[in-house]
């Protein structure tokens, strides 16, 4: 397995896989492929990265700037990541995760957030934190992992293609 960055190349195969990955996940609102073109489209998709195994795509995660209480302060926002199920639990989601952590700290990333599963995530450091929040997310399932500093406090706002749906 090769985890590398997107290229033009990758978009069709990113937006394929993203979709299947999300295809039969419960907490899914089926835009996912719609927030990574979203992102970038808008230049706000700070990390893309692709795990690829013998020439096929078959993982991707994306990292972009997140806000806090309207104020850019070198954080950022892991998600969504995605895996094809016939692929699954084979360490790609984390070496995705690991390789994409890394990227932002070397864009001088202060911290990072993610929504999901608290299990999963604090294998990476994740945890919740009642002081920073986001919109109608259980605080449980919101969680921060600090990089550099302090931890903020405030309410976090991701890019807005987050937001919008396609044909919206």
């Amino acid at each position: 397995m090769i985890i590398r960055g997107e290229t033009p190349v990758d978009r069709l195969a990113i937006r394929s896989v993203v979709i299947a990955a999300f295809m039969d996940a419960p907490h899914s609102g089926g835009a996912e492929a719609a927030i990574v073109d979203g992102l970038r489209d808008a230049g706000s998709l700070a990390v893309s990265l692709v795990a690829e195994e013998e020439g096929k795509v078959v993982g991707h995660v994306a990292f972009s700037p997140v806000a806090v209480d309207g104020q850019d302060i070198h954080w950022y926002g892991l998600g969504p990541v995605a895996v094809l199920a016939d692929r699954r639990r084979r360490g790609i989601a984390e070496a995705l995760i690991n390789a994409g952590l890394e990227r932002i700290k070397k864009l001088g990333a202060r911290g990072c957030v993610v929504l999901g599963d608290p299990a999963y995530y604090g294998r990476f450091g994740f945890k919740s934190d009642p002081n920073l929040h986001s919109a109608n997310v259980p605080v449980e399932y919101f969680q921060r992992l600090v990089i550099g500093g302090q931890p903020p406090r405030g309410m976090v706002d991701y890019h807005p293609a987050f937001f919008s749906r396609p044909g919206n």
